[in-house]
């Protein structure tokens, strides 16, 4: 039973531990054998903290034992991405350049985590500097492989944790999405994962000194949590929402709002913009929105969203405008054939002119005010995470084909990070031996009602994870690479 106690959901460690019913030091134990047994075959966990974790763990069973309060997440162990600081341990991005960039605080939501008592056990692998594609493989640590199936992507950039998080080598994952990066891992790892609205939660996405980045980086990219289930979903985005003096963009709107009067109105997209689905996905959205009829939910088919195509036009010449200055030095850090993905998205998308840059400052408001209008007409929508199952690893840094491939796929996560609406991706069930799900999207601040509606599939088809890998992916990994299995 002790040995198994990472199979355990999060609110269910947390509330054993609370109780005196396992220690914190038997919790994290656990988590760190089954790390032991499992990352040698997926490679998630980059920097494994296995002392610092075990000196957390001591601390809250010494509190425990001195009647002290525990918080709601006590005991529970969490990965996060390579590229979040955590006090103390480097914070790699993936690359060789920054192996010895050792973070001074942690990220505000590593620290409010660990304010309910949760415990960081380690760093998890991203695509190198973030950037270097949608599959999760670093030139520090090499590739992360999908527990499914070796041959599938563990999508990307927060990879890493959902492997982690699906093989219960975690409770918890700490990842960011910025067009999916949460939401597509967690689809093709058979986990659950929220992207809040921008400003839900605290945050801190500066790389080097006190510069911030420009306007897109600061808007768009929004850390977010992956758990095995809904409820523990909802239990991270408890802790994590919230003010912080170190974000001013941080609001204090409360984490759960009014109640909606009658049945919640969904809207079913399977299909955005029209550019075609697979029928596996076609077919879950499907499930799912059987599921949200049963629950008593107002299901309506709709045929599409707002504005997709000027959406991902506007939002690709913004990213490739703001980032443009900078890609001779990324490209040189992400190496020879790291560059090929943003290579040709660069070529695909060229920068802005001044003037073009703040029209499409002003059209990037103008569609949000669209998806206002339509969120306002029904609060929720149902639709794919990624429009195809798992695909291979690397197909976006193939070729151009491969890059339009995987830019088609993830349209809906790309779109609804531009105009700041949160979302959550639940799975729905098996499909050809890999995992499938969907997407639930609502108004901003909104996310207690996406939640809601995710536990309401959940409870009708289950949940998926823990899992064990199958198969290993037997690609050379760098010479640098290697998950760096530390003490630290």
């Amino acid at each position: 039973m002790r040995s198994n106690l990472w199979r355990m959901p999060a609110g269910a460690q947390a509330a054993a531990v609370r109780a005196g019913e396992v220690s914190a030091a038997e919790l994290v134990d656990s988590h760190l054998d089954r790390v032991a047994e499992v990352n040698p075959h997926v490679n998630a966990v980059t920097q494994l903290l296995s002392e610092r974790a075990r000196e957390a763990a001591a601390e809250t069973d010494r509190r425990r034992a001195a009647g002290e309060p525990l918080g709601i997440l006590a005991g529970v162990p969490f990965t996060v991405k390579e590229s979040t600081p955590v006090a103390g341990v480097p914070t790699t991005f993936g690359t060789e350049r920054f192996r010895d960039l050792v973070a001074s605080a942690d990220a505000p939501p590593v620290a409010r985590l660990r304010a309910a008592g949760a415990i960081p056990i380690g760093h998890s692998n991203i695509p190198t500097l973030i950037v270097a594609g949608m599959h999760t493989r670093s030139e520090l640590f090499g590739d992360t492989v999908n527990p499914w199936d070796a041959g599938r992507t563990p999508g990307g950039s927060s990879g890493g944790d959902a492997v982690a998080v699906a093989t219960g080598m975690a409770a918890l994952g700490l990842g960011n999405d910025s067009g999916g990066s949460v939401r597509v891992p967690a689809q093709f790892c058979g986990v659950a994962g929220l992207k809040p609205t921008p400003g839900r939660f605290p945050a801190d996405h500066r790389v080097l000194g006190p510069d911030d980045p420009g306007p897109a980086s600061q808007m768009l990219v929004t850390d977010g949590p992956l758990a095995r289930s809904v409820a523990d979903l909802r239990l991270a985005y408890e802790v994590l929402a919230g003010t912080d003096p170190r974000d001013p963009r941080a609001v204090p709107v409360p984490a759960y709002g009014e109640p909606l009067p009658g049945p919640v109105k969904v809207a079913v997209v399977a299909d955005p913009g029209g550019h075609g689905v697979h029928p596996t996905i076609r077919a879950a959205v499907a499930t799912a929105a059987d599921a949200l009829r049963d629950a008593g939910y107002d299901v309506r088919e709709e045929r599409d969203v707002p504005r997709l195509d000027e959406a991902l036009e506007t939002y690709g010449r913004i990213v490739a405008t703001e980032f443009a200055p900078t890609w001779p030095a990324v490209r040189a850090l992400l190496g020879e054939g790291g560059d090929r993905y943003l290579g040709m998205a660069m070529e695909r998308t060229p920068p802005a002119s001044a003037e073009e840059f703040m029209r499409l400052m002003g059209t990037w408001m103008n569609i949000r005010r669209s998806w206002a209008a339509y969120l306002d007409a029904s609060p929720l929508l149902l639709g794919p995470v990624f429009t195809e199952p798992p695909v291979e690893p690397g197909l976006e840094s193939r070729d151009r084909a491969g890059l339009e491939r995987v830019a088609s796929g993830m349209r809906l996560c790309t779109a609804t990070s531009f105009v700041g609406v949160p979302a959550v991706a639940v799975p729905t069930g098996i499909a050809g031996g890999l995992p499938a799900g969907v997407q639930i999207i609502g108004r901003p601040f909104r996310e207690d009602l996406c939640l809601a509606a995710a536990q309401a599939v959940e409870d009708r088809l289950g949940v998926l994870t823990p899992v064990e890998p199958r198969g290993e992916h037997r690609s050379p990994r760098p010479e640098t690479g290697g998950a760096r299995l530390s003490s630290g």
